[in-house]
């Protein structure tokens, strides 16, 4: 039973992904890390409590992990080529595709 909470839980969180366009990293780490912390917690502990904490947990790395990701997104501006491809130019001069 844990395991098909967990596939669920895997399926959830990929699904979500595609969802969160148009938020900051920011907010879209804290979505989607409160969202697989609350179907973690409730896969492992199995009560309510657990999914709180989960929550709460995987909310807060997740915005940790989105602001770093936008700081470091802030740093680097991007261009779009002839075809519609994004991509920066890094240090050594060259075009690197996102």
């Amino acid at each position: 039973m844990k395991y098909r909470n967990l596939v669920f839980a895997l399926l959830s969180i990929s699904l979500m992904n595609g969802c969160v366009d148009t938020q900051s990293q920011t907010q879209k780490g804290a979505l989607i890390g409160g969202a697989s912390g609350a179907l973690l917690g409730q896969a492992i502990g199995g009560d309510t409590k657990s999914t709180l904490i989960g929550t709460a947990i995987g909310a807060a790395g997740g915005a940790l992990i989105g602001n770093q990701m936008e700081q470091n997104n802030n740093n680097t501006q991007y261009y779009r080529d002839e075809y519609g491809n994004i991509y920066y130019i890094g240090s050594d001069g060259k075009r690197h595709y996102k």
